[in-house]
């Protein structure tokens, strides 16, 4: 078992402290010891040797990483496919870097989007002015006109964006399993027009501004030795925080706010206003919605808001792995009968491919995805353990 320096170093500490919680006839004199133990302890300087840098390249060539031919992640110069613990018993800093890498996959695969499968980018909402946070979607050219054919893209929950499926298996398999991407093309080939949501792009992070706490001194009417106890308490609790603070965010990673996109703070909310905006706006006499994981939640969801309108122009759902309740989400009974004859739920299985599934909600029919159909986008590889949330 491997043990931190910091966890060296500190275990007495700990030790130290249990003693002192249980009592005794010289707990004032360990007390004392135990202050001045810490007050000699540099944590930021202990915190510097257990962990490098929070700072990563912007670029894929800066990780010295590259797309191949098959759309395989590789190094450059080894040929070798990603690897996450790229230090040793370095977790948290591991999972940062990965994050690192993740992002600008992201906008790669948005290059991509409009590079390779020629869609728009759209921003949204449609009459953001110059100072709000925005987000934004990706559609072809003739999304709003093609009469026949529209196809609806929403992809599930967490850290993936627009044009993506899973994130995992654009790093450890290849970009044809983990984005969007076949898919668009394949819409495009077969005349449809072509919507892209980004139903967890939500909200802008800026950074938090800092408070600063008004001492208790102002207080006039309270006699001075009140004020003197109360401001000793104060800086004892800023001095425990504060050391607190330097273990947990040893280097002081900047602490930030969200600030939420107006009408597309959640992927349900998200998803009602593309419909409301694009889709119900469009020309197509059919449309189209593949929808993976938390993706189908948000379909029904925009069924049980827009219930005439979706039945009036959706024609066929395909949901992967889709996560929806029609009881805990309340879908009435019409939207769960058009649903058992309009949608499908391809699921994990080891069955054949479309072999029926057993399910206990009364809506869609659920059947086998089967395992060469479809790589499971929860399959871990052995190079890589992120924490994708």
């Amino acid at each position: 078992m491997c043990i931190s320096l910091s966890s060296l170093i500190l275990l007495p500490i700990w030790i130290n402290m249990a003693q002192i919680h249980q009592g005794g006839p010289d707990e004032k004199e360990k007390t004392t010891a135990l202050k001045d133990l810490l007050s000699r302890i540099d944590l930021d300087e202990l915190m510097k040797k257990d962990e490098p840098p929070l700072d990563f390249p912007d670029t894929l060539e800066g990780f010295e990483y590259a797309f191949n031919e098959k759309g395989q992640l590789r190094h450059i110069k080894t040929g070798e496919p990603f690897v996450f613990n790229y230090r040793e018993d370095l977790h948290r800093w591991n999972q940062k870097r990965y994050e690192a890498l993740g992002e600008i996959i992201t906008k790669y695969v948005y290059e991509l989007l409009e590079k390779d499968c020629n869609l728009k980018k759209i921003t949204i909402p449609v009459d953001a002015i110059e100072s709000e946070p925005k987000s934004f979607i990706f559609m072809s050219e003739d999304a709003l006109t093609n009469p026949q054919k529209l196809m609806v893209l929403i992809h599930g929950s967490g850290v993936v964006r627009a044009g993506q499926w899973a994130r995992r298996l654009i790093i450890n398999e290849d970009l044809d399993s983990g984005t969007q991407i076949p898919f668009i093309k394949r819409a495009v080939h077969e005349g449809y027009g072509v919507i892209v949501l980004n139903p967890n792009e939500n909200y802008i992070e800026v950074e938090k501004p800092k408070m600063h706490v008004q001492s208790t001194s102002d207080s006039a009417d309270e006699p001075a030795e009140k004020r003197e106890r109360k401001d000793k308490v104060l800086k004892e609790t800023k001095k425990r925080r504060d050391f607190y603070e330097k273990y947990r965010n040893p280097q002081r990673e900047k602490e930030m706010m969200q600030l939420y996109i107006r009408e597309n703070g959640s992927p349900e909310e998200h998803a009602v206003y593309v419909w409301d905006h694009f889709i119900a706006q469009s020309a197509a006499e059919n449309v189209f919605f593949v929808a993976h994981s938390y993706g189908g939640l948000a379909f029904v969801e925009l069924m049980i808001q827009r219930e005439a309108d979706v039945k009036s122009k959706v024609t066929a759902v395909a949901l992967t792995d889709s996560v929806h309740n029609v009881w805990h989400q309340e879908a009435g009974k019409t939207i769960r009968e058009w649903m058992r004859e309009n949608c499908c739920n391809w699921v994990s299985s080891s069955e054949p491919l479309d072999t029926s599934v057993e399910s206990m909600l009364p809506d869609c029919p659920r059947v086998s995805a089967s395992g060469a159909a479809r790589p499971a986008a929860t399959r871990r590889s052995q190079r890589t353990q992120p924490e994708e949330l």
